[in-house]
């Protein structure tokens, strides 16, 4: 009860990740997943949840996660994910973790969340878009399994990160196109015969949480009407 207090669940939330984490067991015992992913899993959805709710523990749980998910892209050679999970992920959650703890709400260990300005926000979009064009044609020419998916994947959740890093609710709209694109991948992998079930599940998960915790921080953010803040 006092996990649950400091995270500040709900007993919906927490009743979720617990059945989440029933149908991990499950898989792994019945299905015979692969316990890399099936760690890969626990840890990274206990990641979002935690992200969710702002509380900067989250990326211990991020890097444990980025660990098992980045053999778990080595092993079905996914070079794009692979150096984005070893490669930014890593010294990314590193930063978050102390750039978090300078931004908490007083007294709380959660974070004050913050909204980007619409030049900001196109800018970023722009960006993006053409880094992700760029992934594509390299990871093509790597003979890389889903160079299309992989890349944008890649590149937007390079963006992603950046934005959680810097508290910015813009983050979730982005974690969308990446967890939805990525659980297609992931789909398509077990389809092809690959024990990844609990991948699919993990990527699922965290697209029904971007849309979740995008509505809970944007109403937040109404709310307390928090002007927009460059923090960089």
């Amino acid at each position: 009860m006092k996990i649950i207090k400091y995270i500040n669940l709900k007993f919906s939330e927490a009743l979720f990740l617990a059945l989440i984490y029933l149908l991990l067991i499950v898989n792994f015992l019945v299905f015979k997943d692969d316990p890399a992913a099936v760690c890969s899993a626990f840890f990274g959805i206990t990641y979002t949840f935690m992200a969710g709710k702002g509380n900067p523990v989250c990326y211990i749980f991020g890097l444990s996660g980025s660990g098992f998910y980045g053999y778990l892209a080595f092993h079905n050679a996914l070079w794009g994910n692979l150096i984005l999970y070893l490669g930014y992920y890593i010294p990314m959650q590193i930063l978050g973790f102390f750039r978090w703890n300078k931004h908490l709400k007083k007294g709380k260990s959660e974070i004050v969340k913050i909204s980007l300005s619409n030049k900001d926000r196109v800018i970023l979009f722009c960006i993006t878009a053409v880094i992700s064009v760029a992934a594509i044609i390299i990871l093509y020419l790597t003979n890389d399994k889903n160079p299309v998916i992989d890349g944008i994947t890649t590149v937007f959740s390079i963006a992603g990160m950046y934005l959680t890093v810097r508290r910015a609710i813009e983050q979730w709209v982005v974690w969308m196109v990446v967890n939805g694109l990525s659980a297609l991948m992931w789909i398509l992998i077990a389809l092809s015969g690959e024990k990844v079930y609990s991948t699919v599940i993990m990527w699922s998960v965290y697209f029904i949480l971007a849309i979740y915790f995008y509505i809970n921080w944007r109403r937040e953010i109404l709310n307390t009407q928090e002007p927009r803040q460059r923090d960089l």
